[in-house]
């Protein structure tokens, strides 16, 4: 999908409400029209503005003489016996992103990347492997959702969407934030509810506070580790917010009553997993409204990382539930094709996963 087309034309999706209102604005139109336009963008999936029949017909070749409406390049499409679907879609630079669909019981989770690449250099993590290459566009956040909507049988089986793909969603705050204005429109976006709605991020603190104040979408925070020292080693930017910097940012967040932030602890053998792990985590949390999401490593090419044995897992689990935790042991799903984030797009740009 492209920012703009060949003949330079601006895809309608980069701007918000209020830019498109100023732009109809300046030409004498009503700013009425503005709702009108992108309901048939979200909610009626036009792909011209030909279509738009409420649309007076001198206003709608003026909007196609300056816009088209994008939607992404989809390259390649993994189904997996489970019902998962991974979509690599190529961008108009040539450049890849991933999503991910995944069945739920009785509906659909969409994985939402942020950035192609990422520059956390999280140890675990493919993504990282291929280092950082640029921020997501605004437009390009909103159309992982809005194309794969527009494929389902039942567009309203998409309910939960996470922004736990490729990138640091905090790092590309602003796309970020635009974007989600977008989908949780309840008038002319894409109807989300925000409860619906989590961004996870690898403990960016700086942007808590601004997070929690522009927005009231959930929020997870990948953990991985109960020590400073372990944690550096995972996951670089420990070093510039500590633990002890990251959980009085968790407990200052706003959560919205009935809310909690959600801890994601991926568990790699020998590294993180022990029961005394598992003890300082209950005990880190304790004063944090939370659930925790255990995470066994999905090993991938390129890491020396390995799953803990499920009697590990088990007792993992056993503690921080002894300790009244909400906690869930989040089994991968799509084993059988490229289940690890980035895989499709390594192999896609040569390098191999």
């Amino acid at each position: 999908m492209s920012n703009k087309s060949l003949n330079c034309k601006l895809n309608i999706i980069e701007l918000t409400r209020e830019q498109l209102v100023a732009w109809l604005t300046e030409r004498d139109i009503a700013a009425y029209r503005a709702d009108q336009i992108l309901k048939w963008i979200y909610l009626r999936q036009a792909d011209s503005f030909d279509a738009m029949t409420d649309i007076a017909k001198d206003i709608r070749p003026m909007l196609a003489q300056h816009f088209v409406i994008g939607r992404l390049e989809a390259e390649q499409i993994e189904t997996s016996r489970d019902g998962s679907r991974k979509y690599l879609f190529r961008l108009s630079d040539g450049k890849y992103v991933e999503s991910v669909l995944i069945p739920e019981r009785d509906h659909y989770t969409l994985c939402v990347s942020s950035q192609v690449g990422c520059a956390q250099g999280c140890l675990f993590c493919l993504t990282a492997a291929g280092g950082f290459e640029r921020n997501l566009t605004r437009a390009e956040i909103i159309a992982q959702v809005r194309d794969i909507k527009k494929e389902l049988a039942d567009p309203a089986q998409l309910r939960n969407i996470v922004f736990m793909g490729m990138g640091e969603p905090l790092a590309n705050y602003k796309n970020l934030v635009s974007a989600l204005d977008t989908i949780t429109d309840n008038d002319a976006g894409l109807r989300f509810a925000t409860r619906r709605i989590t961004v996870s991020t690898a403990g960016l603190v700086s942007r808590f506070d601004a997070l929690g104040r522009d927005t009231k979408v959930n929020l997870a925070v990948s953990l991985n580790a109960t020590d400073n020292d372990t944690r550096s080693r995972l996951m670089p930017i420990n070093r510039t917010y500590p633990l002890e910097a990251l959980l009085e940012a968790c407990r200052q967040f706003p959560l919205p009553a009935g809310r909690r932030i959600t801890f994601e602890y991926i568990l790699i053998k020998g590294v993180n997993d022990s029961e005394a792990d598992a003890r300082r985590l209950a005990k880190l949390l304790q004063p944090i409204r939370c659930k925790i999401n255990l995470i066994p490593f999905n090993r991938h090419a390129g890491c020396d990382f390995e799953r803990p044995p499920e009697s590990v897992i088990q007792a993992f689990y056993d503690i921080l539930f002894a300790k009244n935790y909400t906690v869930i042991i989040r089994r991968s799903k799509g084993q059988d094709i490229s289940a690890a984030c980035g895989q499709l797009r390594a192999r896609s740009a040569g390098q191999g996963a």
